[in-house]
């Protein structure tokens, strides 16, 4: 099967009598309920409501040494740690980079064994299964190009923090979290709620991460302005074999749409590709569902 080692993903466990409510307290997702051996999408917010990080977290069974795995952009890891010091106060918790030691790996298609703990990608079924494990025997396994990876994660219409967004600047809503699972509008309070959770009664979260199709199996350069006519709908992010993920205005593009015009990205034609688990209104006439933004 499909199987490759992500080298810039990194490891943060968060373990102690705490752990649970310490991360259900301020995070976007409900990690209460999150099964041993299970994982959940979740982010840690600024208090204006946007993405300071975003990782899977991992509920550790018991017999494994229990607490959380939080797999996490390495290149963030040790940030992430200081941020969640930050928060502890005088919850009874521990909080580690273990990048060094473990690393992961993405799983797609048939089912096979890994050397660590598998848990099924909880952001979509068509991601497969991640697996935490040694670093060294995790480096062996993966076979497969990491481009493959991630032009299945593309085609998936999955987007990743760091390639189809920017930390600091995009808001839960707009990177797809309210449809994926990454958060929660029934638990209590978590750092940025009051903004999430207006975005979402008032539906507006006008901006978007999209798939786009290229009709000419061309991609432009990674963040290319796309645009109609004079008008600049939004950017590119991350892009392969003829297609990418774009963070669009979609009014704008209804509008472009609705006046004959073709959105381009560096030159390129391109048209949206809604996805499969989308929900809220996509430019071409579909209703929106007024559950979400």
């Amino acid at each position: 099967m499909p199987r490759t080692f992500l080298p810039d993903r990194g490891v943060v466990r968060v373990a102690g009598e705490d752990a649970r409510t310490f991360l259900d307290g301020i995070v976007t997702s409900a990690v209460a309920d999150v099964a041993p051996g299970t994982a959940r999408w979740a982010a840690l917010l600024t208090p204006q409501g946007k993405i300071l990080f975003d990782f899977l977290v991992l509920a550790v069974p018991e017999g494994d040494g229990g607490g959380y795995l939080l797999e996490a952009p390495r290149a963030l890891a040790q940030d992430l740690v200081k941020r969640l010091a930050f928060y502890k106060l005088r919850a009874k918790v521990t909080i580690a980079d273990e990048s060094e030691a473990l690393a992961v790996a993405a799983l797609w298609g048939d089912e096979t064994a890994a050397p660590g703990q598998v848990y099924e990608d909880p952001r979509l079924a068509a991601l497969g299964r991640r697996v935490i494990g040694p670093r060294a025997e995790i480096e062996a396994f993966g076979e497969a190009a990491l481009a493959d990876y991630h032009a299945m994660r593309i085609a998936a219409g999955v987007p990743e923090g760091g390639k189809d967004f920017t930390y600091g600047e995009a808001f839960p809503h707009e990177v797809l979290m309210d449809q994926l699972g990454g958060v929660s509008f029934d638990k209590g309070c978590y750092v940025g709620q009051e903004v999430v959770s207006r975005m979402q009664h008032r539906g507006t979260a006008r901006t978007r991460i999209v798939p786009v199709v290229f009709t000419e199996g061309f991609v432009p350069e990674d963040g290319a302005a796309v645009v109609a006519g004079e008008k600049t709908l939004g950017h590119v992010g991350s892009c392969a074999r003829g297609r990418g993920l774009a963070m669009l205005r979609l009014d704008r593009v209804a509008d472009a749409l609705a006046a004959g015009m073709t959105p381009t990205a560096g030159g390129l034609a391109l048209t949206l590709e809604k996805p499969g688990f989308a929900t809220f209104a996509f430019p071409g006439g579909s209703a929106p569902d007024t559950a979400q933004g």
